[in-house]
């Protein structure tokens, strides 16, 4: 398969995939094929912009982020672009 480097928009798409049913920051890493500090300055935003949110903070337990409904909004439209290219 060849190797392609992936637009914003398939970044933010992939990250918000892998944290629609929750995930540590980790896990959503790994997942959307993203280096530490890429996927850094990308999450950040995403959690500014509200398109994803922590669930349940608790100091005593590995963090746990989730797509909110406006990060599932976001995303149906995206997959649906998908499609339509």
């Amino acid at each position: 398969m060849p190797r392609y480097r992936r637009s914003r928009i398939e970044v933010v798409r992939d990250i918000l995939k892998e944290a629609r049913k929750g995930a540590n920051k980790t896990r959503i890493m790994y997942r959307s094929s993203l280096n530490f500090a890429c996927f850094t300055r990308y999450f950040e935003e995403l959690i500014e912009k509200g398109l994803i949110v922590e669930v349940e903070p608790n100091p005593n337990v590995v963090k746990i982020y989730r797509t909110s409904e406006k990060g599932l909004r976001l995303l149906e439209v995206l997959e649906k672009a998908e499609e339509l290219i």
